[in-house]
């Protein structure tokens, strides 16, 4: 194997990693923010943690934070409450970087 090829094969290994990891930490940062919204929602425990799970696997719906934070607004509307939508969006900045110190990925 030529010194191009196995460079090659190292780009894409380390891509491999990074894609990985953000994905990790997209989900993290889902359900930590999940957490935040119960919380304010008036959730606790076993239900915050649902209401999370629910977040973090059916992240598929959320094709990115708009999407996101829109059904995080509409759910805290459904239970009375008032989120703004620039609120979440920096509770979303302050949980990705909580995320990332988590699983250990430099910022």
């Amino acid at each position: 194997m030529s010194g191009f090829d196995e460079r090659e094969r190292n780009f894409e290994k380390k891509f491999e990693r990074d894609q990985e990891l953000a994905f990790k930490a997209k989900a993290r940062r889902n359900k930590l923010a999940a957490l935040w919204v119960a919380e304010r929602i008036g959730l606790s425990g076993a239900a915050a943690e649902t209401y999370a799970r629910g977040i973090v696997e059916g992240e598929v719906r959320h094709h990115g934070d708009d999407d996101l934070i829109a059904h995080f607004v509409r759910d805290a509307r459904a239970k009375g409450v008032s989120l703004d939508p620039a609120r979440v969006r920096t509770e979303l900045a302050r949980c990705h970087a909580e995320a990332k110190k988590q699983l250990g990925i430099p910022t």
